[in-house]
């Protein structure tokens, strides 16, 4: 008689990734990454944050949802908190909307506001640079595709080079009251098809 191997629960792990460390579980290099924080075997990166970016990483150990969250063809709504160098007139921000082209082809359109500096912010350590001579701004974009480094590219190729990225949202999961190096488990909606 075969026994029949029982279904694994979905894990789902919300994780504020520090500034400067590597989004995956071991590095030959000695950085810092998510074996330093998370303590579940079995789990991966849903998709990627840069080394030199903040903010929310989704965790699981399901395949299948791993795949729904990272594949660009889903374009899941991914929300960051850009620091930029100068102050974007309204028309470096409409060409974000619209989309700017990149080496790679043009983004899709992508949703960019100026914001004021979020007041629930931790330190950066190191700090960002400061220049006395140029103004520094803070926008909120949400893209939904995944392409390498887009974010900084796109703010770059309006003339704003971005100086802090933060994710604060992937989907229907956000960052929170999470503080850097803190995790979570989280639910799988009901609305996250499968």
């Amino acid at each position: 008689m075969r026994m029949r191997k029982r279904a694994q629960k979905t894990l789902i792990i919300l994780f504020n990734k520090p500034f400067e460390v590597l989004c995956q579980f071991t590095d030959k290099g000695g950085r810092k990454t998510l074996a330093d924080y998370i303590p579940h075997p079995g789990v991966y990166a849903a998709g990627r944050l840069d080394y030199d970016s903040e903010g929310l990483v989704v965790l699981t150990n399901d395949g299948t949802v791993q795949s729904l969250i990272a594949e660009p063809r889903n374009k899941l709504a991914k929300t960051y908190l850009v620091q930029v160098d100068g102050a974007p007139i309204e028309a470096a921000l409409e060409k974000i909307r619209k989309g700017v082209p990149l080496n790679d082809g043009m983004t899709l359109p992508a949703e960019a506001e100026l914001i004021p500096e979020p007041s629930f912010l931790w330190p950066r350590v190191p700090p960002v640079r400061f220049r006395k001579s140029v103004p520094e701004s803070w926008l909120e974009i949400t893209i939904r595709e995944g392409r390498n480094r887009q974010v900084r590219r796109m703010t770059a190729g309006v003339g704003h080079p971005t100086l802090r990225l933060i994710r604060t949202r992937v989907g229907p999961w956000e960052l929170g009251e999470l503080k850097p190096g803190e995790w979570k488990e989280a639910e799988l909606p009901r609305s996250f098809n499968r």
